[in-house]
């Protein structure tokens, strides 16, 4: 598994960090664009995923708002970073409901392989927006029911459709 050294760094716009070239280089010249990021702040630690980009001429991963909240990391401030390797099947946490679903719909799972790779992240990050278990459940089974159906857009696959 490959894995940078803890470095200092800080925001270098509103929602991206700059990777130094040697740390990103370890990553990317052995074909690894998503990682896995672990930052830290003044005792506060978030491990998040992300996509290791090259943007006009400087690597950078992108560092949201809440995340930044979480750290409680501002403009001018440095913190630590860590990358490491993303050996995770879809380059985001799989929230249990979701897994327990697809395991037990084989059909819903082979359907929901066969979207593209940022579709699946997205449609994973949409279930893992919801707050409770039971609601995940239920967005999870409407979602894979619309997918059988043949509906493929990420707004309608969480409502009812007649």
């Amino acid at each position: 598994m490959i894995k940078s050294p803890v470095f200092e760094i800080s925001l270098s716009s509103i929602h991206s960090v700059h990777i130094p070239e040697d740390i990103a280089r370890l990553f990317i010249d052995k074909g690894c664009s998503r990682v896995q990021v672990i930052a830290s702040h003044e005792g506060k630690s978030i491990t998040y995923y992300a996509a290791l980009q090259k943007v006009r001429g400087n690597f950078v991963v992108m560092l949201n708002k809440p995340n930044q909240k979480k750290l409680d990391v501002f403009p001018n401030d440095y913190f630590q970073m860590q990358l490491l390797e993303d050996t995770s099947k879809y380059g985001v946490d799989v929230p249990e409901e979701l897994t327990v679903v697809l395991e037990s719909d084989p059909d819903a799972f082979e359907i929901f392989e066969s979207l593209t790779m940022g579709k699946r992240r997205g449609l994973i990050y949409r279930v893992a927006a919801y707050k409770t278990s039971q609601t995940r459940i239920d967005k999870t089974l409407l979602m894979v029911d619309n997918l059988k159906r043949g509906i493929r857009d990420p707004k309608a696959l969480f409502k009812r459709l007649g």
